[in-house]
Parts: C-alpha cells; sequence; structure tokens
C-alpha cells in the first residue's frame, strides 16, 4: 500500500487505530479532525471542523496537494443521544452534517483522481446503530444512511476499480466508550451479555478490517 490516506476524525478512538496500521501498511495517513493526535508522527494532520463546507473543502485542496490520494475513510462522527421526544431537529441537521455530509464531500472530492487512475478505495464506518438501537434517532438515521451511500457508490464507482465499503462496528472499547459507560454500570454490564464473542470489540479489531478494504488485496 502506498500514497496517501484521508481519514476524517483520525486523531482518536477508532480513526486513530486506522491510521496506525496504515501507516504499519505504507501508507501515509492524512488526518483530518479538531484536535492533532498525541502521537505527532502518526500523519499528516489538518485541524478541521468537518461539519463547516469551507473548511473542508480547504482541507481536501490541501491534502490533494499532497500527492495522490489512494484510500478514503470516512470515520468521522458524533452521537448526540436522546429519546425521541427529547430529539431536537437542529441537532439532527448538524448531526447530518458531520456524519452523512461530510462524507459525501471527501467522497467527491477524491474520487475524479481515482477514476483516472483505474484505483481506489473508499471504506464508510457506520454502526449497528443503523437497524436500530435506543436514543439514536439521529444517529441511526446518519448511519442507515452511509449503507445507502456505500450501496449506491459501489455500484457506481466499481467499473473504475474503486472500491466501496462499509464497517458498521458494535460497541468498541474506545476512550470516549469508556468515559460513558463505566464498567460497572449496569447498562455496561448488559451490553456485555448480549455479545456472543464475550468481549467489547477494540478500535484495532476494525482497524484490521478497514485497512484490508483499504489494500490492494481487497
Amino acid at each position: 500500500m502506498a500514497d496517501y490516506a484521508i481519514v476524517t476524525g483520525g486523531s482518536q478512538g477508532i480513526g486513530q487505530a486506522i491510521c496506525r496500521r496504515l501507516k504499519q501498511d505504507g501508507a501515509t495517513p492524512v488526518i483530518f479532525d479538531r484536535a492533532a493526535p498525541e502521537d505527532s508522527s502518526l500523519g499528516e494532520f489538518r485541524a478541521v471542523e468537518l461539519s463547516d463546507l469551507e473548511a473542508t473543502a480547504a482541507a481536501l485542496d490541501w491534502a490533494l496537494g499532497l500527492g495522490p490520494v489512494s484510500r478514503l475513510v470516512n470515520n468521522v462522527g458524533v452521537v448526540m443521544p436522546a429519546l425521541l421526544e427529547d430529539t431536537s431537529l437542529e441537532d439532527f441537521d448538524a448531526l447530518m452534517a458531520l456524519n452523512v455530509r461530510c462524507a459525501i464531500q471527501c467522497t467527491q472530492a477524491v474520487a475524479p483522481a481515482m477514476r483516472e487512475r483505474g484505483m481506489g478505495r473508499i471504506v464508510n464506518i457506520a454502526s449497528r446503530a443503523a437497524l436500530g438501537k435506543v436514543l439514536r434517532t439521529n444517529y441511526s438515521a446518519s448511519k442507515a444512511a452511509l449503507i445507502g451511500l456505500t450501496r449506491t457508490w459501489s455500484l457506481e464507482l466499481a467499473a473504475d476499480g474503486i472500491t466501496v465499503n462499509c464497517i458498521c462496528p458494535g460497541p468498541i472499547a474506545t476512550e470516549l466508550y469508556k468515559i460513558a459507560n463505566p464498567a460497572d454500570d449496569p447498562r455496561t454490564i448488559a451490553s456485555l451479555a448480549t455479545i456472543p464473542a464475550g468481549r467489547i470489540g477494540t478500535p484495532e479489531d476494525i482497524a484490521k478490517a478497514a485497512t484490508f478494504l483499504c489494500s490492494d488485496a481487497a
């Protein structure tokens, strides 16, 4: 694997693990996030608010100026949990801008050069919440949208040598997850009991799948 790989939300959690693995596989991660990763050697970094159209466009122009971008991982996302009756339509707009519109904007930016080269790898990070989960009206809608985008783009881009895949993680032990779900919390314990493997997933679990789907072998 060579060239540049854009990873949105790549400074921590699943995104950081994906960047680390991509780097091990020979790609140069290009990290779009609000804060820099703790490891400054992880890849190229651009501070950007990805829900902002103009800021994201500027970041994409900068990234495409670095060299060939042959991989894109649309990973950035926010949850904003709430019951249906407490769900804010303003939150819906903000969440869709970050979780869905950003993925469309980034993919539109990288696809033309991928088409010209006859090769590209795009991976969208959705969620099992797309199938339904309590407190996730907005989030479930956004992740279901990513699955639909994946199916559509894979049909549109396959003839040009571009693969588009989607990963739908369940509970993953990121730092944010650990803060929101203490190990001794009854809800955390109940969630663990529903997982056949008997353990919470790790960011590295997702990174291994994502980087395979980013590889020439996929």
